[in-house]
């Protein structure tokens, strides 16, 4: 049934079909268990393995590492990191956390209170894993969702707040996007809406820090979409060369903006571009918890100690749209990847990393159905208040506009400026909320 689906699933080109065929005829051959991702299918594996290059054969697909199945068991063969209970439920508290803000905010947008949002569901195991496993003085680079690293720095639900409704507290002054978030006393570095800058700008933060000697590193993160830019491939060249101690963090959930994978490339995902710019790589589910916390462990132990940069492929899925202004029904899959499903959607979201490690905390006894439902409540409680407060603030004062610019204003900002308050003292009335 799985081969059947190879050939003849309608999200695939020939060419990669019959690629996807082989790889599952090779794994029904092994008896290794196959992964379902839309980006890439491949056999998975319980052993942490960095494949480098001009040491490693780069394989036909990528081997998927994991430790712990759909169902929250650890496979056998695994080797779980050692975490302590409480930083174990903190990491599912803040998943959980992740996600009630996106249901009340993204709730908000389509209510008119927010110009735009982007939901991390089915992706909260990508950010959150990856960001416990770092020091909190390595730099972050975020692409856009990368919310559950954010809160796993201290970064609050109030000021998440502040940022998407644009007010006085905005650390962003008003400037930019929802959820275009940041701060620099916690590492994290804006995001920014034009796509792939982060990423060879990680690259700077991460080659400064190797310089300094203090054991520190930089994380950038992207899509598999994203890789498709110039500024990826130019990225990775730039700290292999030079030696930065920069994790490229993947998150390869399936689809771009108004695109499948399939649209984006015919070959086995992003893991192998790794290699050939001289970086050792791994593909990893990136929906195991633990997976994404024992890989990021490895790959910034390889980044400090042996100073060069570092790929991960994290196999996960979107289970939203790309954004508010996005209608994925226009391209994405309808049909399961197995048979007992109603749609892909269905099929992911039964198995999301919520869902997942939270089975495996119950097993522990570190965890239950009712402290679930007891958090969600509480912090969808909190959520809504920070909401309405952070509405109800005044707005950023208008000289924003124009500073932060040049160290001094130019002549042109300063007649821009004199323009626009001479409008604005022509009718007042139209601006109630501009403050000034």
């Amino acid at each position: 049934n799985e081969l059947c689906w190879a050939l003849s699933s309608p999200m695939l080109g020939s060419r990669r079909a019959a690629s996807a065929a082989r790889r599952l005829a090779r794994g029904c051959a092994s008896g290794a268990e196959l992964s379902r991702f839309v980006g890439a299918r491949s056999e998975y594996t319980p052993e942490l393995r960095y494949l480098y290059p001009h040491a490693d054969a780069v394989p036909p697909a990528f081997p998927c590492f994991r430790l712990i199945d759909d169902n929250g068991v650890p496979v056998e063969g695994a080797a779980l990191p050692d975490i302590a209970p409480a930083v174990m439920r903190r990491m599912q508290q803040t998943m959980v956390k992740v996600s009630e803000f996106d249901k009340v905010f993204n709730e908000a947008q389509r209510q008119g209170r927010l110009s735009f949002y982007f939901t991390n569901r089915g992706e909260e195991a990508c950010s959150v894993g990856s960001g416990a496993a770092l020091r909190d003085d390595d730099w972050v680079w975020p692409q856009y969702r990368e919310l559950g690293a954010t809160f796993w720095r201290g970064y609050t639900i109030e000021e998440a707040a502040n940022q998407c409704c644009h007010n006085e507290l905005d650390a962003t002054k008003g400037r930019q996007l929802p959820m275009h978030i940041g701060s620099p006393e916690k590492h994290l570095m804006y995001v920014k809406s034009n796509l792939g800058q982060q990423v060879p700008a990680a690259n700077g933060a991460a080659y400064a820090m190797k310089l300094q000697r203090k054991g520190r590193c930089s994380i950038t993160y992207f899509g598999e979409g994203c890789a498709s830019e110039g500024d990826i491939p130019s990225a990775l060249n730039i700290a292999s060369v030079h030696g930065c101690p920069t994790i490229f963090f993947c998150r390869n959930n399936g689809y771009a903006i108004s695109t499948s994978s399939s649209d984006q490339y015919a070959g086995d995902g992003v893991a192998p571009r790794g290699p050939a710019y001289g970086l050792p790589t791994i593909r990893i589910d990136g929906n195991d918890l633990l997976a994404v916390v024992a890989a990021t462990q490895r790959a910034r132990a390889i980044a400090i100690e042996q100073r060069r940069p570092v790929l991960v492929e994290a196999m996960t899925y979107r289970i939203g749209a790309h954004s508010t202004s996005d209608d994925d029904s226009a391209y994405r899959n309808p049909h399961a990847p197995e048979q007992g499903w109603d749609s892909e959607r269905a099929y992911w979201e039964a198995r999301s990393p919520i869902i997942r490690f939270g089975r495996y905390l119950q097993s522990l006894g570190w965890w239950s159905p009712q402290m679930e439902e007891d958090l969600r409540k509480a912090t969808r409680k909190q959520v809504i208040k920070s909401l309405n407060d952070a509405s109800a603030a005044p707005k950023p004062n208008n000289a924003y506009l124009f500073s932060d610019v040049y160290d001094e204003p130019s002549w042109l900002q300063r007649d821009q400026e004199a323009a626009l308050n001479a409008h604005l003292d022509k009718y007042p009335e139209h601006y109630p909320a501009v403050v000034r």
